[in-house]
C-alpha cells in the first residue's frame, strides 16, 4: 500500500514497528497512531465515505458552495442565510492585497515555483496584519476572512507578474470562484466552469490529518499567529509527497498515449515497480469518493467545451488497474481526475497544487481554531540511534600523520 495521500503504486512501504531499549514503540511516520481529537472530518476508507462535520461529500458537493463549506469547516455549523451574506460580503470586501505584497511579488524570479511565491506572500501578511491577539473573536474571524479572501489573489498575482504583467484586480461583481477564473484570464468565467472549480474546492477543502493539516496544527500549537500556520502548511503541501500529484497524473497520462497502451502501460510498471502515479490511498481500500465525483465534472466540461484525448488513456488505464490492483485495495485516488479538469477549466499546470492550497486554506485554518480550543504544545519523543560513550579528541590527533 502506498506510504501516504499522494504517494503512488509502486513505492517501498515503510510500516514496521520498531524497539528502543526502553521498549517503545516506533512507526515511521506515525502511521496509524493518534495526535489528536477531531470533529471536522471524518473518513471510513472501506466504505469510500467522507464527511465534513458529519455532512457526506456528496451532498455538499452537489448543494453548497465552498464558500459556504468554509464557514461550515472552520464554525462547526452550516450558517444561516444572513451568516452566509455576510461571510461572503466580508471574504469580497478583503480580496485585493496591498501594493506593497505586490512589489514584493515583483521582486521574485520569474522562474520561481507558484508554490514558493504563495508561501512567501502568505507568510508576508502577518506583517501587516498579525497581533498574536488569537485569544480575541474578532482578531480570529478577520484572520479567517483575509487568508480566505487574499490566497487566490496572491495565487493569480504571480501566474501575471512572472510574465512581466500587471495583475488583474479582483472584481466584487463575481462570486469567489468565478473572479479567480477571472484574475487568471481577464476574461469572464462561463458559469459551468466557475461552478465546476467552486465543486473541486469543496472537495480539496478538507481531508483529516493530513501532511500540510498536522504541520498547520503543529504550527498553531505554539500559539503563532494563522498566517504563520498557513505558511507552514503551504511549505508542506509543496512537496511532492503531498501535492502536485496530478501534475504527475497528466504527464505519466501523456507517456502512455493512447488507450490502447494502458494495459501495457501498467504491466510493465508493476513489474518494474515504477510509480503509477493516481492510485492507491492511505485511507481508501476503495475508489476515492471525491474522484468519482472529479470524473462526473470532468465529463460535464467535456460536454460543453469539448473532449481531453487524455481522459480516453484514464479511463482505459482506470479499467486495466480494477483488475491488477483492485484486489489490492488500489484504486484511483483524488489526483487521478483533478488534473485533467484543472486543464479544461484553463489553469496552468504548475498551479494545479497552488489551487489546492486555495481550497485546503479552509480545512487549515479549522484545525487551527479547533487546536486553540484545547491546545497543549506538540513535543513528539524520538528513538536515539547514533553512537554512545564517545571520548572528545583534540583537534591535532583526530586524523592519522597519513591524513586517513
Amino acid at each position: 500500500m502506498p506510504r501516504s495521500c499522494r504517494d503512488a503504486v509502486g513505492q517501498e512501504q515503510v510500516g514496521e514497528i520498531r524497539h528502543d531499549r526502553s521498549g517503545i514503540s516506533f512507526r515511521p511516520g506515525l502511521e496509524g497512531v493518534p495526535v489528536t481529537q477531531s470533529a471536522i472530518c471524518d473518513i471510513d476508507g472501506l466504505q469510500g465515505r467522507l464527511a465534513y462535520r458529519g455532512y457526506p461529500i456528496a451532498e455538499l458537493s452537489a448543494h453548497s458552495s465552498f464558500l459556504e463549506t468554509t464557514y461550515l469547516l472552520i464554525w462547526g455549523d452550516l450558517p444561516s442565510p444572513q451568516q452566509l451574506r455576510d461571510f461572503e460580503a466580508e471574504v469580497q470586501m478583503h480580496r485585493r492585497v496591498s501594493f506593497r505584497v505586490r512589489d514584493m511579488m515583483k521582486c521574485f524570479p520569474a522562474s520561481g515555483h507558484p508554490m514558493d511565491a504563495l508561501q512567501s506572500s502568505a507568510a508576508s501578511l502577518g506583517l501587516f496584519y498579525s497581533r498574536r491577539a488569537i485569544d480575541d473573536p474578532k482578531y480570529v474571524y478577520n484572520a479567517v476572512v483575509r487568508l480566505i479572501a487574499k490566497i487566490p489573489t496572491m495565487v493569480a498575482a504571480f501566474k501575471l507578474i512572472r510574465k512581466g504583467q500587471d495583475p488583474i484586480q479582483p472584481r466584487d461583481d463575481l462570486a469567489y470562484s468565478a473572479n479567480f477564473l477571472y484574475m487568471l484570464t481577464e476574461r469572464e468565467p462561463d458559469p459551468l466552469a466557475a461552478r465546476v472549480l467552486d465543486r473541486c474546492l469543496i472537495l480539496h477543502a478538507e481531508h483529516s490529518l493530513n501532511a500540510s493539516t498536522f504541520s498547520a496544527r503543529v504550527t498553531a500549537s505554539t500559539l503563532t499567529d494563522p498566517y504563520a500556520v498557513v505558511a507552514s502548511a503551504v511549505g508542506t503541501l509543496a512537496g511532492p509527497l503531498h501535492g502536485g500529484a496530478n501534475e504527475d497524473v497528466l504527464a505519466m497520462l501523456e507517456e502512455i498515449g493512447s488507450p490502447e497502451h494502458a494495459g501495457d502501460y501498467l504491466d510493465e510498471a508493476i513489474a518494474s515497480k515504477r510509480k503509477v502515479m493516481g492510485f492507491g490511498h492511505r485511507e481508501y481500500r476503495v475508489k476515492d469518493p471525491r474522484a468519482v465525483i472529479l470524473q462526473g465534472l470532468a465529463e460535464e466540461l467535456f460536454a460543453r467545451f469539448g473532449t481531453d484525448e487524455m481522459y480516453d488513456v484514464a479511463k482505459a488505464l482506470e479499467q486495466a488497474a480494477a483488475t491488477r490492483l483492485g484486489p489490492k485495495g488500489i484504486y484511483p485516488n483524488v489526483d487521478f481526475y483533478s488534473g485533467l479538469v484543472y486543464r479544461k477549466l484553463g489553469i496552468p499546470r504548475d498551479l494545479f497544487t497552488p489551487v489546492f492550497a486555495i481550497s485546503r486554506v479552509a480545512g487549515w485554518l479549522a484545525h487551527w481554531r479547533e487546536q486553540l480550543g484545547a491546545n497543549r504544545i506538540f513535543r513528539p519523543s524520538q528513538i536515539y540511534t547514533g553512537p554512545q560513550n564517545r571520548t572528545w579528541i583534540p583537534s591535532d590527533e583526530r586524523f592519522s600523520s597519513t591524513g586517513a
